[in-house]
């Protein structure tokens, strides 16, 4: 029987599988769809490519701490409930401290690291046949510079890792809950772009009003300045006023405490996470020329 097209679509919108794992079961069953499916499912290909083809935008932002090392880890579930359930809880909690403990530079290297008798990988997959929902390891971050970490979860879907030099675990905490409720774009002034800077300034003078643009020169700069420091300060983390004593900048509290910023890193579960609407049609004909 003729494999075609139309046949293989409707196993992947029936399976979930991937189209070329169709074609593949087609051509072995000689075109027999319930046969095929029936060989997928036998397999676990359907139930879990299925999964994997969903979008995974909640979860929970999993942290492993051990003196001068921390770690963050953001894995991904499709619901808010799952994020929630014990399964998922203990699978995060899981990778965290194999993350820690092993060294895995990034998510690659980390889906290799064992977990208990399987591989952090494999513990996915098998999570996923027991949730009923897609999961991924997407994002991870490390510390791990020999100074003093704070590290910071808030909520499960916010974590936080801030790394100064001097200074005290109380105030590393302190400033990574800070960072955590006001999510800083900057760390310091210097690290303010220049066409960041540049297009406030013409923001400022757009909003102006004629009397104080006909100003002279030197009076509408210190005027610009003014209004262009704030801003930074509003957009840096050293600028801003400190969350844990609103009466000193973070940068004061970090003189106080006789500590510099070294690195900081915020994960929101899901950010920057677009779904995407599958084009079945484009995937048969790109499946049917190989």
């Amino acid at each position: 029987m003729e494999i075609t097209a139309s046949l293989v679509k409707d196993l992947r919108e029936r399976s979930g599988a991937g189209m070329m794992e169709c074609k593949k079961a087609l051509t072995e069953h000689g075109g027999d769809i319930e046969a095929a499916m029936e060989a997928l499912r036998k397999s676990g290909l359907a139930k879990a490519d299925k999964k994997a083809g969903r979008v995974a935008a909640e979860g929970r932002i999993a942290m492993a701490a051990a003196g001068q090392k921390a770690v963050l880890v953001e894995i991904n579930s499709e619901t808010d409930f799952v994020a929630k359930d014990a399964n998922f809880v203990a699978y995060t909690d899981g990778v965290a401290k194999a993350a820690l403990e092993s060294g895995a530079a990034d998510v690659e290297a980390l889906k290799a690291v064992k977990l208990g008798d399987v591989t952090v990988e494999e513990a996915r997959a098998l999570l996923i046949a027991k949730i009923g929902e897609n999961v991924q390891v997407r994002r991870m971050v490390r510390v791990d510079g020999g100074n003093t970490v704070g590290a910071y979860i808030h909520g499960g879907k916010i974590g936080v890792l801030v790394e100064i030099k001097g200074g005290n675990d109380e105030l590393a905490r302190g400033i990574a809950m800070h960072v955590a409720a006001m999510n800083p774009p900057y760390m310091t002034a210097a690290q303010v772009p220049a066409e960041f800077l540049s297009k406030e300034k013409d923001i400022e003078l757009a909003k102006m009003s004629d009397k104080d643009k006909n100003k002279p020169a030197d009076i509408l700069e210190k005027i610009i300045s003014g209004k262009i420091a704030k801003i930074v300060n509003d957009n840096t983390l050293t600028g801003q006023p400190y969350v844990m004593d609103t009466n000193m900048t973070v940068e004061a509290a970090l003189k106080v405490g006789g500590a510099e910023m070294v690195s900081m890193t915020r994960l929101a579960v899901g950010e920057g996470i677009e779904k995407v609407v599958e084009d079945y049609a484009a995937e048969v004909a790109k499946a049917m020329q190989v």
